[in-house]
């Protein structure tokens, strides 16, 4: 029978890279003649892939009275020059201080080395992705890494899930969707597979809406389900 696919998220799952982005983002502010917003503002903003990073990013007033739900700023033209800016900037500033999560890497080094299926599937450029899996050492223990521009559509569309699935013949339930915020938890739901939602990430509070299989604190505790006690 084929192994378990594992299907791992990548901000907030794997990786803590929030300085990095707030960072990035803010430059690109800084670039674009806007003054810089929250670190925590941002961090709100992360999830849905760099154009819609840097939309609401560009789109939100400095000071602070800064909001999420603050009117537009930029126009179209603006937000495509700022995207490219930021993901130029980005990718030479990925892993300045950005680090794996306690625990992260013995769960996949022993999930990899039981023999399961991992991969990644994330709403980061792809291209990015592999810089930063590449630091880190982990992209040789991938089978796949999928990144927002590897598909038509981003998560929470089933299509990277569907796709991973037939590469590595595995069966839905056979199949789990792993991260720390509802969009992956809704990616799982779309694609008819069980997820773990993780609750140290940047989005810990939208698994309370959208509520995973499973839910832990730590990446070692979901890999021991896959092993007898």
């Amino acid at each position: 029978m084929p192994a378990p696919l594992l299907i791992f998220d990548l901000d907030g799952t794997l990786i803590d890279s929030k300085l990095d982005l707030a960072h990035a983002v803010n430059a690109t502010r800084v670039h674009m003649g806007r003054e810089p917003i929250a670190h925590e503002l941002i961090y709100s903003y992360v999830g849905d892939g760099a154009p819609v990073l840097i939309r609401r990013s560009m789109r939100s007033p400095g000071g602070a009275e800064a909001t999420p739900e603050a009117p537009p700023e930029a126009t179209e033209d603006e937000v495509e020059t700022a995207l490219e800016f930021f993901i130029e900037y980005y990718r030479d500033n990925a892993v300045v201080h950005t680090v794996l999560y306690p625990g992260v890497r013995e769960a996949l080094d022993r999930l990899h080395d039981a023999g399961m299926t991992l991969a990644v599937l994330t709403n980061k450029p792809v291209r990015i992705t592999g810089v930063i899996m590449d630091h880190f050492g982990l992209s040789g223990k991938m089978f796949r890494m999928y990144g927002g521009n590897s598909f038509e559509h981003k998560k929470p569309h089933p299509v990277g899930i569907h796709t991973l699935r037939n590469e590595a013949g595995a069966a839905p339930e056979d199949t789990w969707m792993i991260g720390d915020s509802g969009v992956d938890i809704q990616t799982a739901r779309n694609a008819g597979v069980p997820s773990c939602g993780v609750t140290y990430g940047f989005q810990p509070d939208t698994l309370k809406i959208y509520q995973p299989d499973v839910l832990v604190d730590d990446l070692r505790d979901f890999a021991a389900r896959f092993f007898k006690p």
